[in-house]
């Protein structure tokens, strides 16, 4: 086994069991604990985890980006429940914006049988997915790779998106806070969805239920620009209450 595959399955289990034990790990993978020391220390140097007596617990920032293989793992009901919903209000021939989220690659999979859409994504996977939809325009934005995370982002990706105006901008997000807004990871990703946001006629921005209350480092905009939230559950009457009173539409699955 590589190492890599061997951090990203320990990552795995930190993401199931919030901790790990060195001397459990040393005898799962036959390696020795001084090995899975550094497994540890690597993962802790990309803020994955915290480092502990005797192993290692889960760093459960908001503001760290989780491998994607991992993301598009988590909540995976859920996403598809949202990828569902979009269906609903896609058209053929519609232009859409997706962003570099695990939620949109589950919305492009339910969107396969729409007809001649036009996609501009920074998403890699979004866009090694739709290679066989022969119809489509898949446009990609350039930019920088951004490791672990396969999406495309920066200036340029910036630049290429405010060429375009579309039907729908489809964003995700790390968190949803009533003060702090919708937010994200990051500077490139938030600055990205922004502006996908304001490319867009229709504004829709998809969260599961495990986003709300919740707050991370960059804000990629206010509730009052957006116009619709689409998630997975109900939320509480609170989030009911505010996003009526932001003129927000919101879309959960009749339950």
């Amino acid at each position: 086994m590589l190492a890599i595959e061997r951090r990203n399955q320990i990552l795995e289990k930190l993401q199931t069991d919030k901790k790990v034990v060195v001397n459990e790990l040393s005898q799962t993978y036959e390696v020795s604990e001084e090995t899975i020391r550094r497994d540890l220390e690597k993962l802790e140097k990309e803020g994955l985890a915290i480092k502990s007596y005797g192993g290692a617990v889960l760093n459960e920032s908001n503001n760290i980006d989780l491998p994607f293989n991992l993301r598009k793992k988590r909540n995976v009901v859920g996403k598809q429940k949202i990828a569902q919903l979009i269906d609903e209000m896609v058209n053929d021939n519609q232009s859409l914006m997706l962003d570099a989220s695990s939620t949109s690659v589950f919305i492009v999979k339910e969107l396969k049988e729409k007809q001649q859409l036009s996609i501009i994504t920074n998403s890699i996977e979004i866009i090694m997915e739709l290679f066989d939809a022969v119809d489509w325009n898949v446009l990609s934005t350039g930019g920088l790779a951004k490791e672990g995370t396969l999406s495309l982002v920066g200036p340029q990706t910036d630049r290429m998106l405010k060429g375009y105006h579309v039907d729908k901008a489809i964003v995700s997000c790390k968190g949803l806070d009533m003060k702090k807004g919708i937010t994200d990871s990051d500077d490139l990703h938030a600055a990205n969805k922004k502006t996908m946001l304001e490319s867009a006629t229709e504004k829709i921005l998809v969260a599961d239920h495990t986003k709300f209350d919740q707050a991370a480092f960059a804000q990629i905009a206010r509730f009052e620009d957006i116009g619709m939230v689409v998630t997975d559950e109900k939320p509480d009457v609170k989030w009911l209450q505010l996003f009526e009173d932001m003129d927000v539409k919101c879309i959960y699955p009749d339950e």
